[in-house]
Order: structure tokens, then C-alpha cells, then sequence
């Protein structure tokens, strides 16, 4: 089930939980926690690029200055009425990696720890490494381990959202995106929709965003200026806000 952008913020905004915007078989009446599985495009940047911190986003901007957030943390500002969450992504993820360094096992401690007391929700975003040549993981390796992902957050009592890998901001001569995680986009998509799991696309929503605005000030989000992959905090604020609510 693909998401609607703005009635999953509205939703945040308007009740405790994400409910209506969500499966039917997610908890009343409870409020939200958030469980934010990825790469480094989702996680928490220190100035030398990369790694995470799970810690609430006010704390994060105002306790690391040199912080070069990615779109989690910017994410996870749109939560309000009791919701909460924390951005477990970190630099140079795959889906494979994520599951052999223990990252994900910690995940899965964090949604039986919430689930008592709030509704408990984990966002799946890959395909920036995986689509790597040194990973070796395959567009059916790639779908295969998204799906075992999404399977296991839902055994463990959470409400899985796939969610397709942010834009890169390079462009090619006709001045429009270059769409270089499309194959990672679709097999998100197909595997959420084989499951009848919701997704969300945020490869179309920044790729829709940054034709529009073109090349040069699509570079105003870059981390440094020559890192066209991962945000600054600007890019972290907008690109955040296109998964809580401002990009369909």
C-alpha cells in the first residue's frame, strides 16, 4: 500500500497514532514510535561523513554542530503528540550488513521494548550500497532480503514501511535527475506490494522535486559540495518532511 505523504503527517499531527494512514491491524490509541532502518542517506552524518547516533534530533543539532544530518533526522522533527522515534541507520549500510553487524537485531529489541506502550513503526530504506558493484547483492538477493526484513519487524509486533532510497542530485544533460536507483526503487515496491506492506516513495518524490528546481539549487542540500548523495541540515529538514508529509 503506497502512502499518501501528507495524510501520513496529518495523521501524526491530528491523533495519537498513524493509524488511519496505516494498516487497519495497527494498535488504538496508542502513540507512535518510529524504528528508522538504513544507510547513511538516512542516518545521522558526522562531519567526516557518515556513521549514527540514535539520539533525539534536537539533541543531536544542538550538542554536534559539524552534524550533517540525513533525512531521519529532519524526519523524525515532524513527530509530535507523544510520538517518538530514533534514526538507526548507519554509513555504508546494505541490507545484508545491516543484518550481519547486529544493527538490526537492535532494531527488533527497540520494537518489542515499545510495543507495550506505543504503536511501533519501522521505516526499510536501502539500495545506495547494495547497488554497489563491491556489495555483490543482486536486484532478487536485494528483494529477498527486503522481504525477510519487513517479515521479521512485523513478527516481532511492527508495522513495516518501505521506503525507496532518496535521490542522488546529479543530473545529466537534458538537466533532469539522473534516476540511477530505479531498479532499487521498483523491487522496493514490488516487495511492498507482494507483502501488502505500506511503502513510501521517496526516490519519486525528490526526483520530482529536484527536476523542478534544477541542478544548482538542488546542490544547496549537498553535505560538502562535492557530496551530491547526503544532506545538510537544510536537506535534512526538507527531505524529512517529503517522508512525514510534504512530498506527494
Amino acid at each position: 500500500m503506497k502512502l499518501s505523504l501528507p495524510s501520513l503527517f496529518a495523521t501524526i499531527a491530528s491523533s495519537p497514532t498513524t493509524a488511519s494512514a496505516l494498516p487497519s491491524h495497527a494498535h488504538q490509541n496508542k502513540p507512535a514510535a518510529f524504528y528508522l532502518a538504513g544507510d547513511s542517506t538516512t542516518a545521522a552524518q558526522s562531519a567526516g561523513g557518515g556513521g549514527t547516533l540514535a539520539l533525539p534530533p534536537s539533541f543531536l543539532l544542538r550538542k554536534h554542530p559539524n552534524l550533517k544530518p540525513g533525512w531521519g533526522v529532519g524526519f523524525l522533527k515532524t513527530l509530535v503528540n507523544g510520538a517518538i522515534g530514533t534514526d538507526l541507520g548507519y554509513n555504508g549500510a546494505t541490507t545484508e550488513s545491516f543484518v550481519a553487524g547486529g544493527a538490526w537485531a537492535n532494531v527488533i529489541d527497540a520494537v518489542n521494548r515499545a510495543k507495550v506502550d506505543y504503536t511501533p513503526y519501522v521505516t526499510i530504506q536501502f539500495g545506495h550500497n547494495d547497488q554497489k558493484p563491491a556489495a555483490n547483492i543482486s536486484i532478487e538477493e536485494f528483494s529477498a532480503n527486503l522481504k525477510e526484513l519487513a517479515t521479521e519487524a512485523l513478527a516481532a509486533g511492527g508495522m513495516p514501511i518501505l521506503v525507496t532510497s532518496i535521490s542522488r542530485r546529479n543530473f545529466n544533460s537534458s538537466s533532469l535527475v539522473i534516476e540511477d536507483l530505479a531498479p532499487q526503487r521498483a523491487a522496493t515496491i514490488a516487495v511492498a506490494t507482494s507483502m501488502n506492506v505500506s511503502y513510501i516513495d521517496l526516490n519519486e518524490a525528490s526526483t520530482k522535486y529536484l527536476d523542478s528546481i534544477g541542478s544548482a539549487d538542488a546542490a544547496t542540500y549537498n553535505r560538502i559540495p562535492t557530496d551530491f548523495t547526503h544532506l545538510n541540515p537544510a536537506g535534512s529538514v526538507l527531505f524529512g518532511a517529503m517522508n512525514g508529509g510534504g512530498g506527494d
